[in-house]
């Protein structure tokens, strides 16, 4: 999976998850939190449908690593193809 195809996975469930959010503006070294309303509640849901998603495990103690755009591509990239091997 490339770099982009990820983005667009992460880009996909924040549009399922946070509608009314502008992604057309994101600043991919920003907190989610902290550019539209993403509570914590949304953040857990974002953290559980990108495992399903990607078939991965996250644990807990990572999760603070997807708080941006920046963060899930560095944090999930090699995650990812970890998995692929």
């Amino acid at each position: 999976m490339t770099s982009d195809e990820l983005k667009n996975i992460i880009l996909e469930i924040i549009r399922d998850i946070a509608p009314e959010a502008d992604l057309s503006e994101l600043d991919p070294d920003t907190r989610f939190r902290d550019q539209f309303e993403f509570s914590s509640v949304d953040f857990l849901n974002f953290s559980i449908k990108l495992q399903e998603r990607l078939g991965i495990r996250i644990p807990e103690t990572e999760c603070p690593l997807l708080a941006s755009l920046s963060g899930c591509l560095s944090y999930l990239g090699p995650k990812y193809r970890q998995k692929e091997v």
